[in-house]
């Protein structure tokens, strides 16, 4: 991976981490366009570049994690599905990040939900509610609907945003909830991620890695701020369709080019 590869996928994670799109899908297409998919360092550079993403959120939202000790209690409510599955098939989840027919997959069956549930949640768009509205329960729910997003092309915002509205929450309040729950989730899988890329490679990052990976978080985290008031502005006014076929004609396209051959030799499972 050179400079250039850094700041591509970094500015993909930026865009795409908040929105309701998976930035794990739409890295793993542009590392796999890019043909460095199957690097070890790749790996872990587009799981550690959420860092970056997640300073983005602590800076817009300051407020928020200076205030009582309950609110911590959710986060912590919400996040322990994805520890206890995610160590539970971590195996069977390294094995999807590679296949991009699963992204595409996920990707089109993400949209097509989306375009059902913006007419069955309209009517929470004029409900007012907060993250003060989110109960115990209610947090461990939505923690059950991020573990989905361990398949690449689910995407964790829209798992979480779709949690939060089958809890009456509205889609703001939804969308806000999930980039609190985003802070745990992406910190501990990015300390993971780095753990086992030194263990597993026996030593530490070279020189050049740290410089990318350092590049990487930096423009992760400008591009996700701009994201983030971009996406809560959009969602306010339009809803969830667009999203919805964008997700349909993205995994259109990419079956479209694996089976022209544009992806030849990627990894792409039992399928």
């Amino acid at each position: 991976m050179n400079l250039l590869q850094a700041i591509v996928l970094a500015i993909i994670e930026g865009i795409t981490e908040f929105l309701p799109v998976s930035s794990t899908g739409h890295m793993i297409i542009g590392s796999s366009a890019m043909h460095i998919a199957s690097e070890p360092f790749v790996k872990v550079f587009t799981v550690a570049i959420q860092f970056g993403a997640i300073l983005s959120v602590l800076v817009l939202y300051w407020r928020r994690f200076i205030q009582q000790f309950s609110f911590y209690l959710k986060l912590l409510v919400a996040f322990l599905p994805a520890v206890f599955f995610g160590l539970l098939f971590k195996k069977q989840i390294d094995g999807l990040l590679e296949n991009i027919v699963v992204v595409a997959v996920a990707l089109i069956a993400g949209g097509i939900v989306f375009l059902l549930l913006d007419k069955i949640f309209a009517r929470l768009r004029e409900k007012e509610t907060s993250v003060d509205d989110v109960t115990l329960p209610k947090a461990l729910r939505i923690g059950l609907f991020q573990v989905m997003a361990m398949v690449p092309g689910v995407s964790r915002s829209a798992a979480t945003i779709i949690g939060g509205m089958t809890q009456g929450l509205s889609p703001i309040t939804a969308a806000e909830f999930s980039f609190f729950l985003a802070v745990p989730t992406m910190f501990a899988a990015t300390c993971k991620s780095l753990l086992d890329f030194v263990q597993e490679e026996g030593g530490s990052f070279t020189s050049q890695e740290l410089t990318l990976l350092a590049v990487g978080n930096i423009v992760a985290f400008v591009v996700a701020m701009i994201a983030i008031r971009t996406f809560i502005g959009y969602l306010t006014r339009y809803g969830f369709r667009m999203f919805g076929y964008y997700r349909i004609v993205a995994g259109v396209i990419i079956l479209v080019c694996w089976k022209l051959g544009y992806f030849d030799g990627v990894n792409v499972g039992d399928f």
